[in-house]
């Protein structure tokens, strides 16, 4: 009986994860959702298959997928290990599955894994504005930090900003196991 479920991606994935990343966070579809950023940020790619091939190659970088009963890819989450924290990124689910509580699955496993790796934290970056994804997390225990971040223009090639687009840090304490 096949299942949904949590597991590390591969190189193998690359493809299906660099649709549905670039499907929930740009272009129409993605409008429909809690991932879009069209007001805030133009382009039409979230990632491309350069960078997501260096992500999924790089030790201290673990995708987590969540895949469906099809084994199709409908979520995903980009962990980076930095000293003892998590950096929480690239966190997907498919525009039409939103809401369903795939994305609190996805949380709850990335804590997991930063617990199983030793951290002792994990971060992330929200653009403000975003009131709804900032109470997602508050929800989930996670606060501001106080940090801001400009959208980093270096990475023009995923996205030209529409209006100066500030990140905000959010940071979880993961307590030991």
């Amino acid at each position: 009986m096949n299942t949904m479920s949590v597991s590390k991606s591969s190189i193998a994935d690359l493809a299906e994860l660099l649709t549905l990343v670039n499907v929930t966070y740009r272009g129409e579809s993605s409008k429909k959702g809690w991932t879009d950023e069209s007001s805030f940020i133009a382009g039409e790619i979230r990632v491309d298959e350069e960078a997501l091939s260096a992500y999924l190659t790089n030790p201290d970088i673990c995708i987590l997928k969540y895949t469906d009963e099809n084994q199709q890819i409908i979520g995903c989450v980009n962990l980076h290990k930095k000293q003892n924290k998590l950096h929480l990124g690239m966190f997907a689910v498919h525009p039409k599955l939103q809401a369903a509580g795939i994305g609190k699955i996805l949380l709850q496993a990335a804590e997991l894994h930063g617990k199983a790796e030793d951290c002792t934290a994990i971060n992330l970056t929200v653009i403000e504005g975003r009131d709804e994804l900032i109470a997602f997390y508050e929800r989930r225990a996670y606060v501001l930090t106080g940090k801001s971040f400009p959208f980093p223009v270096e990475h023009h090639r995923f996205g030209v900003p529409l209006k100066e687009v500030i990140l905000l840090e959010m940071e979880k304490e993961l307590a030991s196991s």
